[in-house]
């Protein structure tokens, strides 16, 4: 399987993974998951939206609630390092023919609106309003207390598209996945893509897209992912997690996986290596369980098949098909 060489210098600076826009049908069912189990600050709030931020995190905010009647992501946001760089890259896009608009955006200001070639809405900014970083007010704590958001995960109808357009934008792969078909064909799964020196920022996987299949949250460590547990059953909403605790073979992060009021998914995880020096990706077999879970039971067949839809972009099934490795089937084998 080829993977591009690093891109060292990219025609404008992605720096992180910033911040995802989910639209919910009651917002303060949404506010009340997101603050009191998962454990974000409320930055501003009015009637229609919420913006919320993790304990570490000091720009305005990493998630938006927008109150609609259906579910939606509207856009994944990535920080750029300046203004200079959204201008660079509307000029990128122009060139290769992109469809990119320079838009003003509540607590961003200048922000870049585009669709990648798998069809899924993207925006780019360079600065918030900040706001106080809050890890050390111990006092304060709730729930998981996440720290600060750090990926996401999107199901693509094709992965090597995904692979294609990001790479020349800097985005270095730290693992992926493959497949060997009978006549010798390599088959592209799953990449997982970085800017900011840990394995992930983006990541795609094979499957009906674009959609969202998660956004992540670090915790500080296994402690408050197995407090966020205890939180989620006394609040009722035990029955809203709907994967782990267990630890993944890709990236080694220990993770639990929590549905919000509206079916969105968010992980929770505690555990992340550098990926700061050029080296070559780690690989994994599709034929190796290990690649999902090192330990712990396997996802429902639901993880996998289910995710949130992108705003105007309707799914795709892909080319590729798989035999999950579900819980239901890992059940009947046992």
């Amino acid at each position: 399987m080829h993977i591009p060489d690093p891109v060292l210098n990219p025609p404008f600076n992605i720096t992180r993974a910033s911040h995802v826009v989910l639209t919910v049908a009651d917002l303060d069912a949404s506010r009340t998951f997101y603050t009191d189990l998962v454990g974000l600050v409320v930055s501003d709030q009015d009637s229609e939206t919420v913006w919320l931020r993790g304990r570490e995190e000091n720009a305005h905010h990493s998630l938006v609630l927008r109150k609609a009647g259906r579910p939606e992501c509207q856009r994944i946001g990535l920080r750029v390092q300046s203004d200079d760089d959204i201008l660079k890259a509307k000029d990128y896009f122009d060139s290769i023919d992109v469809a990119a608009q320079i838009v003003e955006v509540e607590h961003q200001g200048k922000t870049l609106h585009f669709r990648d070639a798998n069809g899924m809405p993207v925006e780019l900014c360079a600065s918030m309003p900040f706001r106080e970083r809050l890890f050390m007010s111990y006092d304060q704590y709730k729930g998981a207390a996440a720290q600060r958001l750090d990926h996401w995960q999107i199901q693509a109808q094709d992965v090597r598209k995904g692979l294609d357009f990001w790479h020349p934008l800097g985005f270095r792969t730290s693992e992926y996945t493959y497949s060997t078909d009978p006549d010798g064909t390599v088959n592209l799964w799953g990449v997982w893509m970085q800017r900011k020196g840990n394995p992930h920022d983006l990541v795609f996987t094979n499957g009906p897209g674009p959609r969202l299949h998660h956004f992540a949250y670090l915790l500080r460590d296994a402690h408050d992912l197995t407090h966020a547990c205890d939180v989620a059953g006394a609040l009722g909403l035990g029955r809203k997690l709907e994967r782990g605790p267990g630890r993944h073979g890709i990236s080694g992060a220990m993770f639990i996986y929590f549905r919000d009021p509206d079916g969105h998914r968010i992980e929770l995880f505690n555990t992340h290596y550098q990926h700061i020096d050029i080296e070559p990706p780690i690989a994994w077999s599709l034929d190796d369980p290990r690649r999902a879970d090192q330990w712990g039971l396997p996802a429902q067949q639901k993880w996998f098949m289910e995710a949130t839809e992108f705003e105007g972009a309707p799914p795709v099934e892909p080319d590729l098909k798989a035999d999950l490795p579900t819980l239901e089937k890992f059940l009947q084998i046992n």
